[in-house]
């Protein structure tokens, strides 16, 4: 009698394999959320022993874990308690789509989240906080998503049985007739990844492109915005910006200081001589500041000229801007204990083009033309 109550037909199987598709079914959400579970802790462990030390695969399994969806988890327990039960055609075929389509899409969520995680590792393996690969990441994600689920579709349509190779056909055909009409936002999107790729520029840094200068506030895929110093933000393609000739000043390291000292033609010879060494001690005595050289390089009509160049360390202008006001003053007081005085250069003659000839007009008068 038990015997044929688990042979009872039901829906086209027996009792017995239901029971056993049912088990499976609760086995496996069971486990696999349980596994998902271990495999955090895990991780949350090794963290709390070593921060620095975890394993970079056990970091990739912990987040692909975390990344899997609960259709997914569902449609594995489906799949694997369906396997020994028999449908209708039409029903089976709805049932392989639909899990064909919740495979791909998942397989498609790992890989986003396993490029996000290779952007992450080169991050933290950067020295000091990388901005470049920070301001990129948008494009790069942007870029990634396109190939992976465009390629996810591709396969699914094709575990599916459907004919890929005229879609394949079809949409290369109507990417060259969008790709003519779009040309611009391609260009643009080309720009954005040669950007994110040579990394030119990074948040933050400061720019002089052509006329407009200002602060890298995002860098999407159309367009890059700055933060001009007089607070407008300016929005600039990036097919015109990578075609623009760009001044970094976020990668500036030191700043050249040019001083061009006149002094008064009457100065002695002995105290000319010694001019270049006490600017040489005025300099190397300022913070931050690196001293090149400093020489008598032009005898002018007005007043003899030394040149004086050094180097200020860091970067800041506010640094620079402080480091010449010290020198500066500096000089002014070493001069004048040395009875050195500066002399002022002519101001350069206004030319007017064509010149000026006087001519009689026919008063006998002069005028000019």
């Amino acid at each position: 009698m038990p015997g044929r109550f688990w042979q009872i037909g039901f829906l086209g199987n027996t009792l017995g394999d239901w029971t056993i598709a049912l088990a499976v079914l609760l086995i496996t959400l069971t486990v696999l959320p349980v596994a998902k579970r271990l495999i955090a802790a895990q991780r949350r462990r090794l963290l709390a022993r070593a921060p620095l030390k975890v394993h970079p695969a056990i970091d990739l399994a912990a987040l692909l874990a975390g990344r899997t969806h609960r259709l997914f988890l569902w449609g594995a327990a489906v799949w694997l308690a369906s396997r020994d039960l028999t449908f209708p055609p039409r029903l089976e075929r709805w049932l392989t789509v639909a899990l064909v389509l919740l495979l791909w899409m998942q397989i498609a969520l790992w890989a986003m989240a396993a490029v996000r995680f290779a952007i992450d590792v080169r991050r933290q393996r950067s020295t000091g906080p990388d901005t470049l690969l920070q301001s990129s990441m948008e494009v790069i994600l942007f870029a990634a998503g396109l190939v992976i689920w465009g390629v996810a579709a591709l396969l699914a349509l094709d575990n599916l049985g459907i004919e890929i190779r005229p879609l394949l056909a079809g949409l290369g055909i109507g990417g060259i007739a969008l790709a003519l009409a779009v040309q611009t936002v391609l260009a643009d999107l080309l720009a954005s990844l040669s950007i994110a790729l040579d990394k030119p520029f990074g948040l933050g840094d400061f720019l002089i492109v052509d006329d407009c200068q200002g602060t890298v506030e995002h860098i999407g895929v159309k367009s890059t915005r700055l933060r001009s110093i007089n607070g407008e933000q300016i929005i600039m393609a990036n097919g015109d910006l990578l075609k623009a000739r760009v001044r970094n000043y976020g990668r500036l390291r030191e700043r050249r200081a040019l001083c061009v000292l006149p002094v008064h033609y009457e100065t002695p010879v002995a105290t000319l001589a010694a001019v270049p060494r006490a600017v040489r001690e005025i300099i190397e005595a300022t913070p931050d500041v690196r001293f090149d050289r400093c020489h008598l390089l032009r005898c002018t009509e007005t007043a003899l000229e030394f040149e004086a160049v050094f180097f200020v360390t860091r970067p800041e202008y506010k640094a620079y801007a402080d480091a010449q006001q010290t020198i500066n003053l500096r000089i002014l007081e070493r001069f004048r204990t040395m009875e050195v005085s500066f002399i002022a250069t002519a101001p350069t003659p206004v030319r007017l083009h064509p010149p000026l000839t006087p001519v009689a007009d026919a008063g006998g008068q002069q005028r000019l033309l």
